[in-house]
């Protein structure tokens, strides 16, 4: 049987992280793409990695290359390429540069594999997912943004903190936008089936929700950039559903018309927002549809019209993405 070939484009902190996490759990070889200027450092991070195996016992083949047609024939690419955030610059700040190198990538992405399902981790991710979608042309169930995945993880962390109890019993869900604007839903929060209004205060659970919310801010504030160990491993899991088939309802950033009423009876005018979606070999398999009580909704919305926005942005800035 074919091993399976996860491509990774941008071998700085997030995609080399993505490449170890991949070769650590073994998901298939492995290449890790980067500008001509970095190959060196493309090549390094591969080889290294390859140096792993014996040590940890796995067989995935790791390449460093600058050439796309290296990705060709891959089950799974994963776009991390793109200008990190600094401190005080939001993801807004970064849709003119990285939409530029978005739509390099994936204009070699759709030419040398065009098969693949592909996974967006650059930002501001939503407005990126929408470009890679644009420009490659594929179909909508094989265009992925990495989101909810990242900050459901960040808030079952949280929450464990503030419980003093395993993250794995831990079941959380978060839907909307990246960052700020995203949905808290903390009434399908549970630990091991107990509802986390049981063990926790409303005070608590907000604190846990806000500092979810902006958890990326916190990291670019204390260590002058990016995260990239919890992106990477919130992107492997994602990619781990897809190569194994497995199914799994994740929190991504997926296309929807009518679900959630983002664009409802507008065939092919839809937008990418985070929503549970299965995954399995065929990419978005199913988006899933949860109902919504109280504020829920008018959250979700206002969550959906910043999307709209960064993605009006884009269109503005260029219009041939329209």
């Amino acid at each position: 049987m074919r091993r399976a070939k996860i491509s990774v484009i941008g071998a700085g902190n997030v995609g080399a992280t993505c490449a170890h996490w991949a070769a650590a759990k073994e998901l298939g070889d492995i290449v890790l793409l980067d500008i001509p200027e970095r190959e060196g450092v493309a090549k390094g991070k591969a080889l290294d990695l390859m140096q792993c195996g014996p040590i940890e016992e796995f067989d995935s083949k790791v390449t460093g290359t600058s050439d796309y047609k290296d990705i060709a024939d891959s089950d799974v690419v994963v776009i991390t390429a793109g200008l990190p955030r600094k401190p005080g610059m939001s993801r807004d700040d970064l849709i003119t540069t990285n939409v530029k190198i978005v739509r390099s990538v994936s204009e070699n992405v759709a030419k040398y594999a065009p098969g693949a399902v592909v996974i967006v981790v650059s930002n501001p991710l939503d407005a990126m997912v929408y470009t890679a979608w644009k420009v490659t042309g594929f179909p909508t169930s094989r265009i992925l943004g990495q989101a909810g995945a990242l900050d459901v993880a960040r808030f079952r962390t949280f929450l464990a903190m503030e419980l003093g109890c395993s993250v794995e019993d831990i079941q959380a869900l978060l839907l909307g936008g990246h960052g700020d604007d995203m949905v808290p839903l903390p009434r399908f929060t549970s630990v091991h089936g107990i509802p986390i209004n049981q063990l926790l205060s409303k005070e608590v659970i907000d604190r846990c929700v806000q500092r979810a919310k902006v958890g990326g801010g916190e990291i670019v504030q204390l260590m002058g950039t990016s995260a990239y160990y919890a992106p990477a491993s919130g992107t492997i899991q994602m990619v781990e559903a897809i190569v194994k088939d497995k199914k799994r309802i994740l929190p991504c950033a997926a296309y929807c018309e009518n679900e959630y009423g983002v664009a409802p009876g507008q065939k092919g005018q839809g937008y990418f927002v985070g929503v549970p979606c299965v995954l399995g070999s065929a990419g978005m398999e199913k988006v899933v549809q949860v109902q919504f009580e109280g504020d829920e909704k008018k959250l979700m919305d206002e969550s959906i019209s910043h999307v709209k926005d960064l993605v009006g942005t884009v269109r503005k800035i260029f219009p041939d993405l329209a």
